[in-house]
């Protein structure tokens, strides 16, 4: 049975864990070759032999979204493996400090979160835009989130501003380059099961059943099931789809 992104080249930073991974295993299942990037070189080879394992074709680039000489690097070597890049994710990001007041948050934490969250997303695309250009059509999607829906005083002022700033960012680019054959979307995911989201449960874990009752579905997401609307919005599928801020949130936003 023919895949959604036959023949297709698809990058995915963060790849080495959550959403990351699990958006790059389901590429890999829709038929696309992946570029696996991210900074932990043993994860993100893990999510390439996975691939690789099971019929695919993946190869992992290490990559510190911060560095416009990186992501550079990590074009040309897609063009150099595969000929081409198709669709693009830009899913690399942090958390930063949670549960602190604006006033009380570091200008260092503060750097470092937008610097990573907003700044790398601005530079991945920068580059990926570019390369799509020389081919007349691509896909790209970002990482935003709830969090760049509404306000959000746990998630901490640097993250909300950071996926507030992705929305722009994505409604922006699609505008400009929609009549260049590229889409620009990107996902809002709720309150999802990730390593990151583990570690803020560790460091405060009544938040478990808070997050859990904020969902009205009942229980928070699970990676793939956000993997399932990336690779949709990369598929020719959502062909009349840009500048949109698809929400996958178990009912989160309609409350």
């Amino acid at each position: 049975m023919a895949g959604k992104l036959d023949g297709k080249v698809a990058l995915v930073t963060g790849g080495a864990s959550g959403i990351g991974r699990a958006t790059a295993l389901t590429l890999a299942r829709e038929g696309a070759k992946l570029v696996v990037a991210d900074m932990h070189e043993d994860g993100g080879q893990q999510t390439a032999h996975t691939i690789t394992e099971n019929g695919g074709e993946a190869v992992f680039v290490p990559v510190d979204v911060t560095s416009a000489t990186d992501i550079q690097a990590m074009i040309s070597k897609t063009v150099e493996t595969y000929g081409r890049l198709d669709c693009a994710f830009n899913n690399a990001g942090t958390e930063g400090t949670t549960m602190v007041s604006t006033v009380d948050y570091r200008e260092e934490d503060w750097n470092r979160v937008l610097s990573i969250n907003l700044t790398g997303v601005w530079l991945c695309m920068k580059y990926e835009i570019t390369q799509m250009l020389t081919q007349g059509v691509g896909a790209i999607v970002n990482t935003a989130s709830v969090a760049g829906l509404v306000g959000s005083r746990g998630a901490g002022s640097a993250y909300a501003a950071s996926k507030h700033g992705v929305i722009g960012l994505t409604k922006t680019a699609a505008l400009e380059y929609a009549k260049q054959g590229i889409r620009v979307n990107c996902v809002c995911p709720g309150v999802v099961r990730t390593p990151m989201m583990e570690r803020m449960l560790t460091r405060t874990p009544a938040l478990e059943q808070q997050y859990i009752a904020s969902e009205p579905i009942g229980r928070l997401g699970l990676p793939e099931e956000i993997a399932e609307a990336v690779t949709w919005l990369c598929s020719d599928a959502a062909s009349f789809v840009t500048g949109h801020s698809m929400t996958v949130d178990g009912g989160m936003m309609a409350q």
